[in-house]
Parts: structure tokens; C-alpha cells; sequence
């Protein structure tokens, strides 16, 4: 079957700041698609801030694969995260053979799981139109989704514009404590630089980590990175 097209009229029954965003965020007459493939890079930290580039698959329906190239202490490190048939998983090795670090089980999935909830509305805008996800306004310049994700829900907040950008996310997320366990911690991301794709405009300046909007934000970053290429399909 093929996807609807775009109409600002699809955005009547929401509050007026998400449809501030999908109106400039899609543009009329632009398919609903629920899927994409980012090509990007940026910095990651690996002990320190590493150079990366990535290829990165999101679907709606799917899940994500995350496949990258970094290098450290001289050695390339290939590796990838993802959230597929409702599991999580990474698995990174140097040199191609070296295991560099590597988890599966019920706390990746369930952080991997998060992370999906909060890159979909990111990077695939018509999702916000789709009956997995139910929208309120926080205030004029902010509205949260409660998005559902394998068999949990998660809340996103995202900042918007005056024009309809999206500036900013947090969000709760499983992820670890650094003492070999894990607990809901606050997770986010500042957005800059829209560029339009496929009559798409999405974040393409990110910044993202854990403690969002704390004082440990600094030391929470862990992703920097740039969107050179968005497909949609």
C-alpha cells in the first residue's frame, strides 16, 4: 500500500506547538515514510573524543541497526549498536578481531529500546503521526510524546521553535550506572543546523549523553555528530 502524503490538515487534533513542528519539519505533499538511512559523523567518546563515522538504519517498524568506524590508540574500532525483533545488542572489536566491549539481555534491550523512542521522532518525522504515539503541550515551546516501543512506553520531551525547529530532548532512559548495574537516569540532546531531505527537515547538528539539563551534563556527553546524507523510504 502506499504511504499517505502530507497535509497540514493532518495535524487538526494536536496541540498547536508539535503541529509548529510537523508543518515545518514536513513538507505538503511529502510521503509518510516510516523508515531512513542516515549517513553521518562526528566525535564519540572512547576514553577520549574520537573521530567516527556512521551508517544508520531506522524504521518504525523495525528498529535500528548503528554501524560505525572510530579509531583509538592508533587501532580502528568497527562495531554497532541496535534494536531489532524487540532485542537490543552492541558488540565492538579493534582491528576487526580485538573485543573492545560487547552486551546483550534485558537491560540493553531495555535501554537500546529507549534510545529507539527518542531517535524515531528525531529523525522520522511522520512518526508523530502514527497511533503509536500520543502528544501534549507542556507549554508553548514544548511538548512530550508518550511513544510505545516493543512492549513498553517511553516520554520524550522535545523543545520547539518559535519557526517549528526542534531545539532540544530529554528523556528518561535505562542505561548504566557505571558500578555494573542500571537504573532510569535523565538522557537528552541538543539539536541544531535543520537541513531538508526527501521533503523531510530534521536535526543535523546533535549533541547527545546522559544528565541532560544537569550539572553533569559536560561529562554525560558522548556523541557529537553531523547528518551528511538522509534517505527516506
Amino acid at each position: 500500500m502506499a504511504p499517505a502524503h502530507f497535509h497540514p490538515d493532518m495535524t487538526a487534533d494536536l496541540p498547536e506547538p508539535v503541529r509548529r513542528w510537523l508543518t515545518y519539519a514536513i513538507a505538503p505533499g511529502t510521503p509518510m515514510l516510516l523508515s531512513v538511512e542516515l549517513a553521518t559523523h562526528g566525535q564519540i567518546r572512547i576514553g577520549g573524543w574520537r573521530g567516527y563515522t556512521a551508517v544508520q538504519e531506522t524504521s518504525a517498524l523495525r528498529g535500528f541497526v548503528w554501524a560505525a568506524n572510530a579509531r583509538a590508540m592508533g587501532m580502528p574500532i568497527i562495531g554497532f549498536d541496535r534494536y531489532s525483533r524487540h532485542t537490543g545488542q552492541m558488540r565492538w572489536r579493534a582491528l576487526g578481531a580485538i573485543p573492545v566491549t560487547a552486551g546483550a539481555g534485558p537491560d540493553v534491550t531495555r535501554s537500546a529500546a529507549g534510545r529507539h523512542a527518542g531517535e524515531l521522532l528525531i529523525s522520522l518525522p511522520a512518526v508523530a503521526l502514527s497511533p503509536q504515539v500520543k502528544w501534549r503541550a507542556v507549554d508553548t515551546g514544548t511538548i512530550a510524546a508518550r511513544i510505545k516501543v516493543g512492549n513498553g512506553f517511553h516520554e520524550v520531551t522535545l523543545s520547539v521553535s518559535d519557526e517549528g525547529a526542534l531545539t532540544s530532548m530529554v528523556m528518561s532512559r535505562w542505561g548504566a550506572t557505571g558500578r555494573g548495574s542500571f537504573a532510569e537516569r535523565v538522557f537528552g540532546a541538543e539539536l541544531g543546523a535543520d537541513a531538508t531531505f526527501d521533503g523531510f527537515t530534521i536535526p543535523c547538528e546533535v549533541t547527545a549523553g546522559w544528565d541532560r539539563g544537569t550539572d553533569e551534563w559536560a561529562g554525560g556527553q558522548f556523541i557529537r555528530y553531523t547528518v551528511d546524507d538522509a534517505r527516506f523510504r
